[in-house]
């Protein structure tokens, strides 16, 4: 789901908050299983501590289970909330951890918004899991690097499987009429496969649609939640579509607040369980700039399954 990660969510979810590392780490030393050593905080919940890495690093990714939980295990399409501590290889300090903000970050397993050496680093562990993952540039950020992670960089991460949450394949309610036929209709299928929509050949509307496709009986999205979906977008000149979740096999987690304005306004106060038809037009997307696959003051339209609030 890399497309909806540059377009409606915060790029690169995972580090919109880094630079948060003022924390020195020892000088170099190795443990046992060849991953740079915690001198400090080893256990579960604690802030750990990392010493730089030693020679050259893994060339593929490896992850070690310090300690191992008793929890559920994680599979495709669960929610896992992880509190972590990253560092680069040859680094001296973090360059990003949630220990400090006090809040786990949410990612769903097979739903991108990370970078993929985690979704595969977090796949088939159990909750109540420490990691220590050694995550190379072709599943990190490659050659670009990323804010201060500089390019070709081999990342360190220190990973706490803080919770774990099976979502519902699908939104669950009841049907609400779709009667205005100058708007488009959205299938109420709800057996986990992307619902159909048919845009009508009419002008598009100039003003945000919200509706209620299937109103779920769930607590009311707020607008600093973060939220689990299962979405689809089509254009509405040709009800072409340009995203989907689906295709992906699992939903996507982000913040409300992380959001082009169509969602974080249109979701705002939909109840979860729900699936939700959003029309948003460019003013309330991307304007006047095309992105990817959409044009240029582009109305787009969504079906969005709201599965969770985390």
């Amino acid at each position: 789901m890399r497309r909806l990660a540059g377009l409606l969510v915060v790029p690169l979810l995972l580090l919109s908050t880094a630079a948060c590392g003022d924390d020195k780490g020892s000088t170099s030393a190795q443990s046992s299983n060849g991953l740079p050593a915690i001198t400090a905080g080893a256990k579960f919940g604690e802030k750990p501590t990392l010493a730089k890495g030693e020679g050259e690093p893994p060339k593929d990714l490896k992850v070690e289970v310090l300690s191992e939980g008793k929890g559920q295990v994680l599979k495709k399409g669960d929610q896992a909330q992880v509190d972590y501590l990253g560092q680069v290889w040859d680094g001296d300090k973090p360059f990003d951890n949630s220990f400090d903000r006090g809040e786990p970050f949410a990612v769903t397993i097979g739903g991108g918004g990370v970078i993929e050496g985690w979704q595969k680093a977090l796949d088939g562990k159990k909750v109540g899991s420490r990691l220590e993952v050694s995550i190379p540039p072709s599943l990190a950020y490659g050659s670009s690097g990323q804010g201060d992670i500089p390019p070709n960089a081999t990342l360190v991460f220190v990973m706490d499987i803080v919770k774990g949450t099976t979502l519902p394949v699908s939104a669950k309610g009841t049907e609400v009429a779709q009667d205005n036929i100058d708007l488009p209709k959205v299938g109420t299928n709800t057996d986990g496969k992307a619902p159909s929509i048919t845009v009508p050949k009419k002008p598009a509307p100039t003003k945000l649609v919200s509706n209620y496709v299937i109103e779920g009986s769930g607590p009311a999205v707020k607008a600093d939640d973060t939220v689990a979906v299962q979405y689809k977008g089509v254009l509405w000149k040709d009800g072409k579509e340009f995203d989907s979740s689906y295709s992906k096999g699992a939903p996507v987690t982000f913040p409300l607040s992380g959001v082009i304005p169509g969602w974080s306004k249109g979701l705002e106060g939909k109840k979860v369980g729900s699936r939700v038809l959003l029309v948003v037009p460019p003013d309330m997307a991307y304007g006047d700039q095309a992105q990817g696959p959409i044009p240029a003051k582009s109305t787009l339209v969504f079906s969005v399954d709201v599965l969770a609030v985390l």
